[in-house]
């Protein structure tokens, strides 16, 4: 045999070397007596192998042997079977990880995206913070309070126009949709501001405004000139120069809607100021989006929806009363049948969110859009913005009906009003709410500042998005201005209407112009005089202020269940008290309010309520002197102005039994032993 063999054999020798061994062939003595010759050898060492072989199969597994060994050794049943087991049982496992899973996302409700989680905070850029001490608010202004909207707990800010504008309409009489106005900075102060937002996590929601341009625009200036590419971007039409009305439609702010332009010869329409030629959005060329979303904006809010589109036969809109002469001379003297949300328009609106639908494909950066449109009594109309089952629009249409609460601050009216959008908004559309704005007078002023806690309270405990105007979660009121003070144009004509008063600088601190401008003694318009006590800094300090109980407020709306996944139901509405509760299947935690919008004093008996308990803890009441006490559902007690936010448990429902007083957008149920939502 060749010295490998010889290695082989004594390789062979050592691995099979241990206690248990036993040699085949006499104990191995006869072998090693015989080395007389070549061939005894070579049978001896044959012996020992065949030996060795039947060896292997009593001998135990030791560390280090070779594969061969191994091999016999994992064919045994006792290795054999316990592998089987544990490979079938990591199959099995696998399979039931991937079924439970699968079963999961079936089962879940879809997640709910940033504009349903936070509220929207409205900045009048003019009057949050002045950066530069020329006395108006600026973007760089804005980035230096982002820490305020994240002590709110608030992560969507919506900013009111800064582009380029002569300032006829305070930045709605747009000069250049792709730049920023001076005023307010320059192109890199609005990249740095987002690019700052969202690292702080914060989405940025601008201001659009398709109807109209300023009359200085470039499009118009071209458009007057007949330039082949811009002679139809607005809306002309021949007219007697002596006589420029070819119609009696009327403007927002009164007069005629055309005004006669030498330079082309023809009348433009403009259902705002003169200086705001209405836009031709027929023109398929007209693109005025593209350029923010490219920039990163999160949104739009869409203004004035409802002028973008007129009847292009141009016929007299009807009088509301056929019998006064036919003088036109506001808004309200004719039916808006031929300006106002005419065929094409909501084709026109999907074509926005198609673009913007195309820039939300890039995972969480979903681009919001949320239309204006006062509709006023005809709430159908408001609520077609939605869209349809098939086809989707706005995210929501900004809901105004609560603008309305001041005139009659009742329970009654209270319900009234909600329950005019929640029972003709669209099954599983999401609600929204707004208290205030840059052109309503603050509600604080308009309802009574005895009612801001109650009414902040109602805004962020309703279902759906609260949107809150700048200064309204400290409680900031009107300021009073004289005419030579007016800044506003609907002001300059008369003073009753101008709405500069809820446009006054923001109050962040006791000292001089509220620190809204600290650089210098200027301010675009007076601070209101409350400063000293109605400011953040001062709030931030009392547990008990306006900013406090606001904060606590969305921090309840946002981590607990019933308020974005639960159910809404009406429990009472009279005289005096408005109260609801929020609730979701599954969820032992349920939450009452009662917010008493009356004149004095209330006692409300909800002992026909069975499914509440008989005795229940106030969480947190506007008045903090209530703040966790108990009331018999019987003998609930409320001071005018005051708002109860009531958390109870159990698993008893309201909402079964009382199908027509509740509604909810998508319904869930959620699973308390494993913490999960699950579609019910």
């Amino acid at each position: 045999m060749s010295s490998a063999t010889n290695n082989g054999q004594m390789e062979l020798e050592e691995t099979i070397r241990n206690p248990g061994y036993k040699d085949a062939v006499d104990g191995g003595s006869a072998a090693d007596a015989s080395s007389s010759g070549t061939g005894e050898r070579r049978d001896a060492t044959a012996v020992k192998l065949d030996a060795a072989a039947d060896e292997y199969t009593q001998v135990k597994p030791y560390a280090g042997m070779p594969k061969e060994v191994l091999l016999l050794h994992s064919s045994r049943a006792r290795y054999r079977v316990p592998r089987e087991i544990l490979f079938w049982l990591i199959v099995c496992c696998t399979l039931a990880l991937v079924a439970v899973t699968i079963t999961i996302i079936a089962l879940s409700p879809p997640c709910l995206r940033w504009w349903h989680i936070t509220p929207v905070y409205q900045v009048y850029p003019r009057s949050f913070k002045d950066s530069d001490g020329d006395g108006v608010g600026d973007l760089k202004g804005i980035k230096e309070k982002l820490d305020h909207f994240l002590d709110l707990n608030i992560k969507a800010v919506w900013i009111s126009p800064f582009y380029r504008s002569p300032m006829k309409d305070f930045g709605y009489d747009v000069e250049d949709f792709r730049d920023v106005d001076p005023l307010f900075g320059n192109m890199q102060d609005f990249e740095e501001l987002l690019v700052e937002m969202h690292n702080k996590g914060l989405k940025l929601i601008m201001d659009f405004i398709p109807n109209h341009t300023s009359d200085r625009h470039r499009w118009f200036n071209l458009s007057r000139t007949r330039d082949p590419q811009y002679k139809d971007y607005y809306v002309w039409t021949d007219c007697d120069p002596a006589f420029p009305k070819p119609n009696n439609w009327v403007s927002i702010f009164g007069n005629s809607s055309w005004t006669y332009d030498e330079v082309r010869g023809q009348c433009y329409l403009h259902q705002f100021l003169k200086e705001q030629p209405d836009l031709n959005l027929r023109n398929p060329d007209v693109d005025l989006i593209s350029f923010w979303l490219e920039k990163g904006v999160d949104g739009f809010r869409m203004d004035a929806v409802k002028h973008m589109l007129e009847a292009a036969h141009l016929r007299d809109e009807p009088q509301v009363d056929p019998d006064k002469p036919p003088v036109i001379t506001t808004e309200w003297d004719l039916y808006h049948d031929y300006t106002t949300s005419q065929v094409g328009l909501h084709d026109m609106l999907r074509e926005f969110r198609a673009v913007m639908d195309d820039y939300s494909r890039e995972p969480g950066r979903y681009r919001f859009m949320v239309t204006e449109s006062y509709d006023y009594e005809e709430v159908d109309k408001t609520m077609m913005y939605y869209g349809t089952p098939l086809i989707k629009e706005s995210d929501f249409p900004f809901n105004f009906y609560l603008l309305d609460l001041p005139q009659n601050t009742s329970g009654w009216w209270a319900k009234h009003l909600v329950d005019l959008w929640m029972s003709n908004m669209p099954s599983g559309k999401w609600p929204n709410w707004v208290v205030g704005n840059h052109d309503r007078p603050r509600i604080g002023s308009s309802a009574g500042r005895i009612y801001v806690r109650a009414i902040n309270l109602m805004l962020l405990t309703l279902p759906g998005t609260p949107t809150t105007y700048y200064g309204e979660e400290i409680g900031m009121e009107n300021i009073n201005i004289t005419q030579s003070q007016v800044q506003d144009p609907a002001g300059k004509y008369n003073v009753s209407l101008s709405r500069d008063p809820e446009r006054s600088p923001m109050q962040w601190n006791s000292e001089k112009n509220a620190g809204f401008n600290t650089q210098t003694n200027n301010t675009w318009l007076p601070v209101h005089p409350s400063y000293e006590t109605v400011n953040v800094e001062v709030q931030n300090k009392d547990e008990g202020s306006v900013l406090s109980q606001y904060r606590f407020l969305n921090g309840l709306r946002q981590s607990e269940l019933p308020f974005l996944r639960g159910w809404f139901c009406y429990v009472l509405s009279d005289t005096n008290v408005f109260s609801y509760l929020r609730e979701l299947d599954g969820h032992k935690e349920a939450y009452l309010m009662v917010i008493n919008f009356g004149r004095g004093p209330s006692t409300t008996d909800l002992s026909a309520v069975k499914e509440l308990p008989d005795e229940l803890r106030v969480l947190m009441s506007t008045n903090t002197a209530n703040n966790q006490k108990v009331f018999q559902k019987s003998r609930i007690q409320t001071e005018a102005g005051e708002g109860l936010v009531i958390r109870y448990s159990t698993y008893t429902r309201f909402h079964p039994n009382h199908p027509a007083q509740c509604y909810v957008s998508e319904k869930a149920c959620y699973l308390e032993t494993v913490g999960i939502l699950y579609k019910c």
